[in-house]
């Protein structure tokens, strides 16, 4: 995989992480590895969803607008329907 935000969600009690990486493969092995103080409470963890961006810049501005929906629901419909809500403004 390459640079993009991603949303992992954790199997021990079905909360939602969010976050972006220049390389979310390997930022996920950290995740379920523990080394991610953010998340280490959250293990294990599965990756549901994943938006390839250009540029870190542009995956950190994703990253907040995704945060910023911060509803559940929403965020589900997102992983759900594998389309991140902005992604019709996109060239």
């Amino acid at each position: 995989m390459k640079t993009g935000v991603y949303i992992l969600k954790s199997l021990r009690n079905q909360r939602y992480y969010i976050g972006s990486s220049k390389n979310v493969e390997h930022r996920f092995g950290q995740h379920n590895a523990g080394r991610v103080k953010a998340t280490h409470g959250l293990l294990p963890l599965e990756l549901v969803a994943f938006l390839p961006c250009e540029t870190v810049t542009e995956a950190r501005s994703a990253e907040r607008r995704l945060k910023n929906y911060k509803r559940r629901d929403i965020i589900e419909l997102v992983i759900g329907d594998k389309k991140f809500p902005w992604e019709h403004l996109r060239a």
